[in-house]
């Protein structure tokens, strides 16, 4: 069954739903990387973390700590997420990051917090939204839309007359097979910035 042996489900922000996005983890054990929009109505660009009157966060998952001497707000770094305990870690970015914090001292979040999954299930997900593993991952996505985007215009398959599954697959896999021809050819004379050009010398 695909569903088993899903790992992650990538998705532009068209697909960002509360309810999708909690059945990945929750019933498959898929984590969601989808895209998120900001439906937060209030002025604010940042909310208090439950909990914590040091701490905010932002729509995208970024999570924020303030120097309770200075005032001034920082980052937290990413620590990973736990399955066991469903929670996010957040690190103290003076720790973790060499970020110069005068109040570290007397912070009360210097020892990291953990964020459950609950808090917010849109924006807290099972891989940090905040991480560069997320972006690393969302960005494979946009690189296979690209190939969709060039089966779909300029192999013609958007609008074909193909019928039938065996000829489309047929069709499909010569296409690709092209693709990957001219980016072998430009990489075997040393051009492996033209290695996407379908077209010229």
């Amino acid at each position: 069954m695909l569903l088993s042996r899903a790992v992650l489900l990538t998705a532009d922000r068209g697909y960002d739903d509360t309810k999708l996005i909690a059945a990945c983890w929750d019933s498959y054990q898929i984590k969601p990387v989808i895209d998120i929009r900001n439906m937060w109505r209030d002025p604010d660009a940042t909310r208090v973390l439950p909990g914590h009157s040091t701490v905010t966060y932002n729509y995208r998952g970024d999570v924020f700590c303030q120097d309770p001497v200075t005032g001034q707000v920082h980052t937290m770094s990413n620590g990973g997420f736990e399955v066991r305990r469903q929670r996010l870690k957040k690190r103290c970015p003076a720790r973790f990051a060499g970020v110069s914090c005068r109040g570290q001292d007397t912070c009360p979040v210097v020892q990291g917090l953990r964020i459950p999954l609950q808090t917010d299930r849109r924006i807290f997900t099972p891989m940090d939204r905040a991480s560069y593993q997320w972006k690393r991952e969302y960005a494979h996505r946009t690189a296979v839309e690209r190939v969709n985007s060039r089966l779909d215009v300029s192999f013609g398959l958007e609008l074909h007359t193909i019928r039938g599954l065996k000829k489309m697959q047929l069709r499909c896999g010569l296409a690709l097979i092209v693709m990957l021809a001219m980016a072998l050819g430009r990489i075997r004379q040393r051009q492996p910035e033209r290695m996407r050009r379908l077209v010229g010398s």
